[in-house]
């Protein structure tokens, strides 16, 4: 616990616990999306389990740092690309999300999107749904991890980032997934983030670097018109209101 004592151990422990937080917005979305196909009251249960999930994973990586650091080197070629362990796991993982965002779109676009709903879910769904999180807690985890081992040299003070960066996005998490779920427009959107960020983690699979400022500035900008326009929506509704009365 020498670190304790180094101003610098602090402020590597502040900036990578900003630094989790905002990888973690990634894990919030994903989670959202799935989760609101639980009935309202396995929605907290289920949100609470897969930001756990993302807690552990995040550790245990930590703990095995040396097996994540052997991630990257290179397994194979692809047209003079080389793959490693890691690329490997971005691409899968990319994939998934692709084909798993496109899915739930296509559900919302069809009108099925209730299905899940109406056939009564029960803990084999739930299962599932917690599964499916875990695999991309491990595929959200790994660029995580290893910035965060280049900029900390302590593994308890990365461990302690992890824990305080998912304790708050536990408290949020419920606020997300709630307004996403009372608003079918902000759910679209969030499914669209999703495609965004999968087909940057394949990008990123195969060496091509996307400065992750400009993708998370982009949603920022998408969600803030989107909030614009359900703003006028509702003050629409309201003189519409009025002027029924």
């Amino acid at each position: 616990m020498s670190w304790v004592a180094t101003p610098e151990a602090w402020i590597a422990l502040l900036t990578l616990t900003v630094m989790e937080i905002v990888l973690g917005i990634d894990n919030i979305v994903f989670i959202s999306i799935l989760v609101d196909k639980l009935p309202v009251a396995e929605r907290p249960r289920a949100r609470f389990l897969g930001l756990a999930f993302a807690m552990v994973t995040r550790i245990l990586l930590l703990l095995s740092i040396t097996w994540v650091m052997q991630l990257k080197e290179p397994l194979f070629a692809v047209f003079a690309h080389e793959i490693s362990g890691k690329d490997l796991i971005l691409i899968l993982g990319g994939l998934f999300l692709l084909w798993k965002s496109t899915k739930e779109i296509h559900h919302k676009v069809e009108g099925d999107a209730e299905e899940v709903h109406a056939s009564g879910i029960g803990k084999a769904a739930l299962s599932s749904i917690l599964l499916q999180i875990a695999i991309l807690d491990i595929v959200f985890s790994l660029d995580s991890v290893i910035t965060a081992v280049g900029m900390v040299d302590h593994i308890m003070v990365m461990i302690i980032a992890v824990m305080i960066a998912v304790g708050f996005m536990m408290i949020f998490a419920g606020t997300v997934s709630d307004f996403i779920s009372r608003h079918p427009t902000v759910k679209v959107l969030a499914l669209s983030f999703l495609l965004l960020i999968g087909t940057t983690l394949i990008a990123e699979g195969f060496h091509v670097h996307f400065q992750k400022g400009y993708v998370y500035f982009a949603m920022a900008f998408s969600i803030f018109v989107e909030f614009l326009n359900i703003r006028m929506k509702a003050k629409a509704e309201k003189r519409k209101q009025a002027s029924a009365h």
